[in-house]
């Protein structure tokens, strides 16, 4: 079996190797990432330049690109032989909620799905990889049972986040749903060394739709999370009222 492992912390990020090396008694391993932190990228693709590729010390190819291109490239061409899953991360700190639509580590992932891949993004709640030896033993117990009960045959798409610290009373994954967090805080504004005005991105809102059943509430009480993905924007309880009101007469 071939995995392809990819990220969007960048190609020298420890949750990157950690998970590369976890993932290694599946089978090969091929690691494509980003060259720096592309975290926030979401599912964006490079179509205004050219991106290069580029080999470091570890064997792990570098992209000038987002998480996104990684996958992209490597499955439409830049490798010799298609893989047979995609995992993505370990991201540093969660991917919960909303977060899910801006994530580069889910997007990396979701790329692989859509290409038709079987697909797991890993993201790890601690923000220093404290603890990322054992989120990659996880990792790798999750993809174990991902191959024994899901197979390779039909791409499925998973967001899997862990805890900093596992209950010990209760170490086995729990299924969810995303919750949702409320409105993002507002922009932050500065002046750059001439002066200039600036403004950051403001942090992104608390928990909102955290009960039990969501990924917020699964990590609070100290489980992993695993919430199965699904890509159809479709509105699909507006479909019928749309289609009258095109109806009606304007």
């Amino acid at each position: 079996m071939h995995i392809l492992v990819s990220n969007d912390d960048g190609y020298l990020s420890p949750g990157l190797a950690a998970l590369a090396d976890a993932m290694r008694d599946f089978g090969s391993v091929t690691v494509v990432a980003p060259d720096r932190d592309r975290s926030g990228a979401s599912n964006s693709l490079t179509l205004d330049a050219p991106l290069t590729v580029r080999r470091a010390p570890s064997g792990y190819y570098f992209i000038n690109g987002t998480p996104t291109d990684c996958v992209h490239m490597a499955i439409t061409g830049l490798l010799e032989e298609k893989p047979s899953l995609v995992v993505s991360g370990i991201n540093n700190g969660p991917n919960m909620g909303d977060d899910t639509i801006y994530s580069g580590t889910v997007a990396a992932a979701m790329e692989g799905f859509l290409l038709g891949v079987p697909a797991i993004a890993f993201s790890l709640q601690s923000r220093s990889f404290e603890g990322v030896a054992s989120a990659a033993k996880l990792a790798s117990s999750i993809v174990e049972r991902a191959l024994k009960h899901q197979g390779l045959e039909k791409p499925y798409l998973f967001n899997v986040n862990i805890p900093g610290q596992v209950d010990p009373l209760h170490p086995d994954p729990v299924v969810t749903r995303l919750g949702k967090r409320h409105m993002a805080e507002p922009v932050i504004a500065a002046k750059n060394p001439r002066g200039e005005a600036i403004w950051w991105i403001g942090p992104a809102g608390a928990a909102k739709d955290a009960g039990p059943g969501t990924d917020f509430y699964a990590l609070a009480q100290g489980r992993v999370s695993i919430t199965p993905l699904n890509i159809d924007l479709t509105a699909h309880r507006l479909l019928s009222d749309v289609e009258q009101w095109l109806q009606s007469p304007s």
